[in-house]
């Protein structure tokens, strides 16, 4: 097949360790890259993603943000789809109840009520850096300003995790998209959109989902690597992600995408 367009996840995919990409993977992306398209696909917010998009050299290509809910082409917004305030609102509030924290995500704006190992951990890998302010008055200044949440991130203990996801499922699983990114910590995306929608909205007229082969290691891959031409799971991906995919390779920390790409690709 004759693929036009490269996407890869990145957090346990792209990336080798947990904030960069290797040498070998810019190498093997900068050789290909005149020949297809590369876009990079993640929950991550646009900061935490451009950075990489300058080591690979693709910095011309759009990405997809907070699994498909922005869609950037530089500078230019291709789409945005926000959790609105009402249901911010009961997210909080059943957060608090089972004394879970809060990040919030817009755009380029992220914020958490307090400092903690997890928000640190996110400094380091996103190299980004967080408004520490209480989650009530990010909500109300939101609420001035008339904005949602592209992200929601949960950040509670494995048993408060454990307790506290099924109750949003029952609650808000019908209006929102929500996931288990690890045992601690719950993502909260909007429903309507997902990395496979956001794909779908950045083809040309020439390109359909059989031109696309896609990289990645969690549920939130699923619906990509199941709808593009190839789908590919790294070695380090959850089973249920490896048997719905096309083809396995090396784990991310053995560069995996690289050598398929190495191995596949050949221009």
């Amino acid at each position: 097949m004759n693929y036009k367009i490269l996407c890869s996840d990145l957090d346990g995919t792209l990336l080798t360790s947990k904030s960069d990409v290797s040498e070998l993977t810019i190498a093997e992306i900068r050789r290909i890259k005149t020949h297809m398209r590369i876009i990079l696909v993640s929950a991550r917010m646009p900061s935490a993603m451009t950075y990489l998009q300058q080591d690979l050299g693709i910095e011309d290509q759009p990405i997809i943000c907070y699994n498909g809910a922005l869609v950037l082409d530089g500078t230019q917004e291709l789409s945005s789809v926000h959790i609105d305030t009402d249901h911010l609102d009961e997210i909080y509030g059943l957060a608090k109840a089972n004394g879970t924290q809060l990040g919030l995500y817009h755009k380029n704006e992220w914020y958490v009520p307090t400092d903690s190992e997890r928000v640190q951990k996110e400094i380091r890998y996103t190299k980004t850096t967080p408004v520490f302010r209480p989650t009530s008055e990010t909500l109300s200044d939101w609420k001035d300003r008339e904005l949602g949440a592209h992200k929601i991130m949960l950040m509670s203990t494995k048993a408060h995790a454990d307790t506290l996801y099924p109750i949003l499922e029952e609650e808000l699983g019908t209006h929102l998209n929500l996931y288990r990114s690890n045992d601690t910590l719950i993502e909260i995306a909007p429903k309507s959109v997902s990395k496979l929608s956001a794909i779908q909205s950045l083809l040309r007229q020439d390109e359909s989902l059989e031109h696309v082969i896609s990289f990645g290691d969690n549920y939130n891959d699923i619906e990509m690597l199941q709808n593009s031409g190839c789908g590919v799971a790294v070695g380090n991906a959850r089973e249920e992600v490896k048997a719905i995919s096309n083809a396995v390779t090396l784990a991310n920390t053995e560069n995996g995408v690289a050598h398929y790409i190495r191995k596949h690709l050949v221009i």
